[in-house]
């Protein structure tokens, strides 16, 4: 009896530790930072390593209003999004090298339909669908702040 105790014991850590480790790297936070859009102020989470970039909003169910995230791309390039696993409508900005928006895409969740810059770029935003329009932000539109963003990796 002893011996089956402990080995439940055992299982159970074992259970545990496995548990606490999936939880905390499903969650695991990227960094934040703010970015000024206009007159808008907006908090991002920034996507700035490949498995980032790869997983991005990918999974997640709501996204407060003014909160979105800013995909760093490691060279200037023509760069695509697809929304396969994601559940939130969105938009995005392709933004180029001088935190200039070239072109803005709407996207719906779980679809593979690929949305293209329209240029090369150095960033992407996506924001709830429909949230550049709302605030008056579009192609041509300046963001501030995009030199703080931790370089691409």
């Amino acid at each position: 009896m002893k011996k089956i105790l402990s080995s439940l014991n055992h299982l159970s850590t074992i259970t545990l530790v496995l548990f606490s480790f999936f939880v905390f790297s499903a969650h695991a936070q990227m960094p934040e930072m703010s970015l000024t859009l206009g007159a808008q102020t907006i908090n991002v989470e920034v996507a700035a390593s490949n498995p980032d970039r790869m997983k991005g909003l990918m999974f997640r169910r709501i996204m407060p209003e003014n909160r979105g995230m800013l995909f760093v791309f490691p060279e200037i390039n023509t760069e695509a999004m697809w929304m396969e696993n994601t559940f939130i409508p969105l938009s995005v900005a392709f933004i180029d090298e001088a935190g200039v928006i070239t072109n803005i895409e709407d996207m719906k969740p779980h679809t593979r339909d690929s949305h293209a810059s329209k240029s090369p770029v150095r960033y992407a935003l996506e924001m709830n669908l429909g949230w550049f329009a709302k605030h008056g932000i579009k192609a041509g539109s300046k963001i501030l702040g995009l030199g703080k963003a931790p370089p691409a990796h």
